[in-house]
């Protein structure tokens, strides 16, 4: 009894075994197969892609998977443009394309989705489907492609219209009418304009902000020298067909269709022409006011004070940029006053981008409190001490041997005494009074420099006596010194370059890791020496300086005047301490697409999404 009593016993613990063991794969679930990586698959459309004599306004393409589609006003480009945008759709596993404007005659469409649409669950792209059908008894079937670029530092540009006029258009219809036809540029700078008819155009690159398919002054552009031919050849091409993302199954050969141009390089750029208008003024101070405009200044404005009288007493500095002014009151009777009203008239852009002048009237006010607070600060000098004049500098405990002392002022000097300053070179234990050029940088006396041809591993000491410095506004300096000491030779890098076809116009720079121009120089028959780099890498940028002004320069539409070339040495140079790198440069023997090294066009693409 006992034993059939063990045997019931066993059977149900291994029933239950069973149970639980069948419980835990029924919670596991089904496992699923591969990952699905095919690309929706087009089933049917209405019309048949590649149909004639089509009239309606309704494009219907079905596929064998449900479908979204990407921001479509970003990503499908429909050509010809359409002033009033169609409507793209997806709808389950159909994408419907509906045209807002009438159908022209005799004129083959093309909508390019580009990489748009995908699969709902997996995000399986469809890449650059194209779907075209004509109106007319006949579909062109022509291609023009290429790359765009920005002309300053060969990035490729991407999002960026490319279209085509015919050969008997003039320039200014670029002004006035749509493109013929268009594409636009991927992340590669890549275009392609589908569905050319045989002929000859002219071809232009457009940063079109508004959307409207023409250019307006201030978006950017390309465009080709030459007329352009589409065209197309029979020839052996091959495709490479893959085993997975890393291994290759097998290479076909086949007899295929080239259409030509598809190497067309579009330099863009914009113009130094932008909108010119006033922003704002700024009065943190009262003896301080600021006038800002949202662009660099073609002529300086008229000022006209119409409660207050400035004759010679105020000094103007102006930006870099020249985008503002700085106005300095030297009399303080003007500068006590609660708000300072004046005219100003100024050249503003008008509809046509035209300047034209304008008259504003401006009242520049400060709070109140802070013009009393300072009205009685004035009264009470004697009893208050005059706080002391501040500057900055550039001294830092290593020295680099190339960089002069500069010496930045919070205000404008009215007087410097230059016996003052003393510079000291260590001899032995002994620091020894050597002498240095002083030299003014602006013209409202608020920025100097010290120069003296630093010897490598030396030390130095600045002092600078009290009261060396008095403002326009009779504040003094204090004492100030400092001791530093210049690098060793042996911490620096060289570089020394040579063009194998020289270029008496030619200017080259030295660029770091971030495309950030480090020195500039024009370059030597006998090579172009740039001394004094800090270890580390580095690449090389140069640019055909036409118009001999030291600087590169944008190109000029109303002249057909492409931008001043430019071109990238391909490698990376990594220098070493203590070392010269020496190097010829055929800046021609590189394709111009191939030439700046993918690090820094990497960057640059982090950089546009904000990474």
């Amino acid at each position: 009894m006992k034993k059939k009593t063990k045997i019931v016993s066993a059977l149900i613990i291994f029933a239950i075994m069973l149970l639980v063991h069948a419980c835990a794969n029924k919670a596991q679930g089904p496992t699923g197969g591969p990952k699905d990586k095919t690309p929706p698959r087009v089933m049917r459309s209405t019309p048949v892609n590649g149909s004639l004599n089509f009239k309606k306004k309704q494009v219907e393409i079905d596929f064998d998977k449900i479908v979204s589609i990407e921001k479509p006003n970003d990503n499908v480009i429909i050509s010809p443009p359409q002033q009033k945008p169609p409507d793209v759709k997806s709808l389950g596993k159909r994408v419907v394309v509906n045209f807002n404007e009438n159908l022209l005659d005799n004129t083959t469409y093309s909508i390019n989705f580009g990489n748009a649409i995908a699969d709902v669950n997996e995000k399986n792209v469809i890449k650059n489907y194209l779907f075209s059908f004509s109106t007319g008894n006949q579909i062109d079937t022509l291609k023009i492609s290429g790359t765009v670029i920005n002309s300053e530092d060969l990035n490729p540009m991407e999002g960026i219209i490319v279209g085509i006029y015919e050969e008997t258009s003039s320039d200014s219809v670029f002004f006035l009418k749509p493109f013929v036809r268009i594409g636009r540029t991927d992340e590669n700078g890549r275009f392609s304009i589908d569905n050319v008819k045989k002929g000859k155009y002219k071809v232009f690159a457009l940063g079109d902000a508004n959307r409207d398919y023409t250019f307006q002054p201030g978006e950017g552009l390309a465009m080709c020298d030459t007329l352009v031919a589409p065209t197309f050849r029979r020839e052996e091409m091959k495709d490479t067909i893959w085993k997975d993302s890393t291994e290759v199954d097998s290479i076909r050969t086949y007899m295929g269709t080239r259409f030509l141009p598809d190497n067309l390089t579009l330099r863009y750029f914009k113009e130094n022409k932008k909108r010119q208008y006033f922003v704002k003024y700024e009065r943190k101070e009262p003896f301080v006011f600021n006038l800002y405009f949202n662009t660099s200044l073609a002529k300086l404005p008229e000022l006209k004070p119409l409660n207050f009288n400035w004759d010679g007493k105020y000094l103007l500095q102006k930006s870099s940029k020249m985008d503002s002014l700085t106005y300095w009151i030297t009399d303080s009777l003007v500068w006590k006053q609660d708000t300072l009203k004046m005219s100003m008239t100024y050249l503003k852009t008008d509809s046509l981008f035209q300047l034209k002048p304008v008259t504003d009237t401006i009242q520049v006010s400060m709070r109140k409190g802070r013009i009393n607070a300072h009205a009685k600060a004035s009264k009470k000098t004697s009893a208050l001490k005059i706080p002391s004049l501040k500057f900055t500098n550039n001294i830092a405990s290593t020295f680099e041997i190339n960089n002069p002392i500069l010496l930045n002022f919070e205000t404008p000097l009215a007087y410097l005494d230059v016996s003052k300053i003393k510079l000291f070179q260590k001899v032995d234990t002994v620091f020894k009074e050597i002498p240095f050029k002083w030299q003014q940088l602006d013209s409202t006396k608020m920025a100097y420099a010290m120069y003296h041809k630093w010897i490598a591993e030396t030390s130095y000491k600045v002092t600078i006596d009290s009261a060396a410095f008095t403002s326009i506004y009779k504040r003094s300096s204090t004492k100030f010194k400092s001791d530093f000491k210049i690098r060793t030779l042996d911490e620096y890098s060289s570089v020394k370059l040579f063009l194998a076809t020289f270029n008496s116009k030619a200017m080259l720079q030295v660029v770091n890791t971030r495309d950030e121009v480090m020195a500039t120089k024009p370059a030597s028959e006998k090579g172009t020496v740039f001394e004094y780099l800090r270890p580390g890498d580095y690449y090389v940028r140069m640019f055909i300086d036409e118009n001999g002004n030291g600087k590169w320069d944008t190109g000029n539409l109303a002249k057909r005047q492409q931008p001043e070339e430019v071109f990238y040495y391909p490698k990376k140079l990594t220098l070493m301490a203590n070392w010269e790198f020496e190097e010829t440069w055929d800046y021609t023997q590189v394709p111009l697409l191939k030439q700046k090294p993918a690090d820094l066009i990497k960057l640059a693409a982090k950089k546009d999404k904000g990474m």
